[in-house]
């Protein structure tokens, strides 16, 4: 799939429907992920896939998303950042943020470009971590349930605001008019 279409398409979809992923799928998002920018090349991030009904069961209740039990797969990104502390001290946590994010998002476009669907949920108890068993030194960063959307949900991105007052050029508040300008002559 073309990348704007996939960018466009991409949207919290919480309604699946009961049609298996492929596990091959579900590695190739994974494998979308694993190329993300990371601190120093430091592979820190870990993926949990769960199939269980009775585990997403207990991973919707812990999350309080009900939506989460139906999805076929659910995926639990964690973070094992001892490495990353060590060569970066006190820039670690928010290196740390940045990978996450980066795989995160790799993960989910590469998810809309097999046909598939996605939620990312950051909100759970700490029951997850006891449920599947991931040590304390281990940080659960996001949940995400896969599947097939179900076709009676309509579930499409939100509209994205303007950037117009959000975008600067050459230090901030320089307009998005004037940088555009410079970006059309060519001079940036």
């Amino acid at each position: 799939m073309d990348l704007k279409k996939v960018l466009e398409k991409r949207a919290s979809v919480k309604n699946f429907s009961d049609k298996k992923v492929k596990g091959e799928d579900i590695v190739a998002a994974v494998e979308a992920a694993n190329v993300a920018p990371s601190p120093g090349n430091v592979q820190i991030l870990k993926y949990i896939v769960v199939g269980d009904a009775e585990t997403k069961e207990k991973i919707a209740e812990y999350c309080r998303q009900d939506f989460i039990k139906d999805a076929p797969v659910v995926v639990v990104v964690c973070s094992e950042d001892r490495d990353v502390k060590r060569f970066y001290d006190s820039r670690a946590g928010a290196y740390v943020k940045h990978h996450v994010g980066a795989a995160v998002e790799n993960f989910l476009l590469k998810i809309v470009d097999l046909g598939l669907s996605a939620c990312w949920v950051g909100a759970f108890s700490r029951g997850v971590r006891s449920l599947l068993k991931v040590p304390d030194n281990v940080t659960i960063e996001v949940i995400l349930p896969v599947g097939y959307q179900a076709v009676k949900d309509k579930t499409v991105q939100k509209r994205k605001y303007s950037l117009n007052g959000r975008l600067f050029f050459e230090g901030w508040g320089n307009k998005y008019a004037n940088g555009l300008e410079k970006v059309r002559r060519g001079d940036m």
